[in-house]
C-alpha cells in the first residue's frame, strides 16, 4: 500500500507516493517529516541526500550531496559507491524499478550496523540514553565535545569482535563527521552531533559552503 504523505514546506505541497521526507540543500532548513511523527530520526538523518524528494537516493544524488558539502570529485564518486552499493541492496522493496544502487529511505532502518554508538535502534528511532553516553564515556576533555584521540578511543570501545563492515562503517562516519563538524579548538560539540543525526547539520555545511546566495529565497 503506497504511504502518501503531506509535506509542510512550501516545495512539498502536493501528496507524494512514497515519499517519507521533503528536505532542502538550497535554504539551509532541516529535512521536515512530511507528517508529525512520521519519519524517523535515522530517516531525518539521510534526506539531505534525496535532493527531488521522491524517497529514493540514488548514486548521482549521494554524489552531488557530497560534492555539496565540500568533498572533491574522487571522494564523492568513491563514497557514493560505497553507500550507494552497501544500501541500495539492502534497502531495496520487493517491488523495486529503481536501480540498484538506490537506497530506499523508508528501509534506510535495514542498514543499520553494528559497532557504533546504538543511537539509532534496529527500527532507526533515536535513543537519546545512548546518545547521551557518547559523551558520559568518551568526553573527558570538556563534557560536551570529543577530541579526535577520544573520538577513536570511542570507536575502539564500540568495536564488536569480528564485525569489520561495522568497524570500517562506524570510523568513516564519525572521522567525516568530525572533519565537518569540529569546531575552532577541534572539538566535535555535543549540540553539532546531535543535528547530525536529525539531518539539520548537512543542510548547515552545504549552505555554509555554497556561500551567502545560499541563504536567498
Amino acid at each position: 500500500m503506497a504511504l502518501v504523505l503531506f509535506a509542510s514546506s512550501s516545495s512539498c505541497k502536493r501528496p507524494v507516493t512514497h515519499n517519507i521526507l521533503c528536505g532542502t540543500r538550497a535554504k539551509g532548513s532541516p529535512a521536515a517529516a512530511a507528517a508529525v511523527g512520521a519519519a524517523t530520526e535515522l530517516q531525518k538523518h539521510v534526506a539531505f541526500f534525496d535532493s527531488n524528494h521522491d524517497g529514493i537516493i540514488s548514486f548521482s544524488e549521494t554524489y552531488e550531496g557530497f560534492r555539496a558539502l565540500g568533498f572533491g570529485v574522487v571522494t564523492s564518486r568513491f563514497s557514493a559507491t560505497v553507500i550507494n552499493g552497501a544500501l541500495g541492496t539492502k534497502t531495496r522493496p520487493e517491488n523495486a524499478t529503481a536501480s540498484r544502487f538506490s537506497i530506499y529511505i523508508e528501509n534506510i532502518h535495514k542498514g543499520v550496523h553494528g559497532s557504533d554508538t546504538g543511537a539509532f535502534d534496529s527500527e532507526g528511532r533515536f535513543v537519546n540514553e545512548k546518545f547521551d553516553e557518547i559523551f558520559t564515556k568518551h568526553a573527558k576533555t570538556v563534557p560536551d565535545g570529543l577530541t579526535a584521540a577520544e573520538l577513536d578511543e570511542m570507536l575502539r570501545a564500540n568495536r564488536e569482535p569480528k564485525d569489520y563492515k561495522g568497524w570500517v562503517g562506524a570510523s568513516t562516519e564519525w572521522e567525516t563527521t568530525f572533519k565537518l563538524g569540529k569546531d575552532k579548538d577541534g572539538f566535535l560539540r555535543k549540540d553539532t552531533v546531535r543535528t547530525v543525526y536529525d539531518g539539520s547539520f548537512f543542510s548547515k555545511v552545504a549552505s555554509k559552503k555554497k556561500g551567502p546566495s545560499a541563504n536567498q529565497a
